[in-house]
């Protein structure tokens, strides 16, 4: 989910127009080293917080279909997820990155949730709304300037971005649907010698089965003879 979720950052920022001028778009760290060997315009987000949103955990479990609707699945309903990224630009002047911080909030603030057609995998699976928060305040992250310092960098005009995601629940397989019968053998051998081969009960879809749910009145076989007991009169 998380890298789904990067690439959804990645294309709703592509469609703003960073690519097509030439502007990178990353998600490393941005550490001093790193900074050292940008040598392009770049936009990073660097995800450095993910917490479960708690109250919004479900229980149970939803049925899966199959196109021909057949169950085929069921699944545990998705935990939700607060992904926290630090969005920064870097370029040759302060001037630019600034200009390209503007550009990167307009994008961002436009909307308040990825679009669904730039959703990809189990998010565009799952078929929820993934929430965008821009620079909202947030007092249970840890502040930029202790990521900054976390990342031995010096303190940088940054933008603050939080992505709603539901992480897909587990799937549980079930058996596929019953269409045949059970087959019925009796215990007693054939006039030949050779065990009975037995019968296999259908089911059929008719509008009154009947208790038996089978297909037709079972073949009855001849009535087997009286057994006579001592006393009965002869004939």
């Amino acid at each position: 989910m998380i890298h789904e979720v990067d690439e959804g950052l990645r294309r709703l920022l592509g469609e703003c127009g960073l690519e097509a001028s030439g502007v990178e778009i990353v998600f490393d760290a941005p550490t001093r080293d790193w900074a050292a060997r940008r040598s392009a315009p770049t936009v990073c987000a660097f995800l450095y917080d993910i917490r479960e949103d708690a109250t919004r955990r479900g229980s149970g479990a939803g049925e899966v279909y199959d196109a021909d609707g057949q169950l085929v699945a069921r699944r545990t309903p998705p935990r939700w997820f607060d992904l926290t990224y630090l969005v920064t630009a870097w370029a040759s002047r302060p001037q630019d990155e600034h200009r390209l911080l503007s550009q990167v909030l307009s994008c961002l603030v436009a909307v308040d949730t990825l679009p669904a057609r730039l959703l990809t995998g189990t998010l565009a699976e799952l078929g929820l709304t993934v929430g965008l928060d821009v620079a909202g305040a947030a007092t249970d992250v840890p502040a930029a300037a202790d990521v900054w310092s976390a990342l031995g960098g010096e303190l940088k005009a940054s933008l603050g971005v939080r992505v709603r995601a539901p992480l897909a629940g587990a799937v549980t397989a079930v058996a596929p649907p019953v269409t045949e019968g059970l087959v019925v053998r009796s215990a007693a051998r054939r006039a030949d010698g050779q065990a009975d081969p037995g019968r296999r009960l259908r089911y059929t879809e008719v509008s009154d089965p009947g208790p038996q749910g089978f297909a037709g009145p079972r073949e009855r076989g001849p009535a087997p003879a009286r057994r006579r007991h001592r006393g009965d009169r002869q004939p």
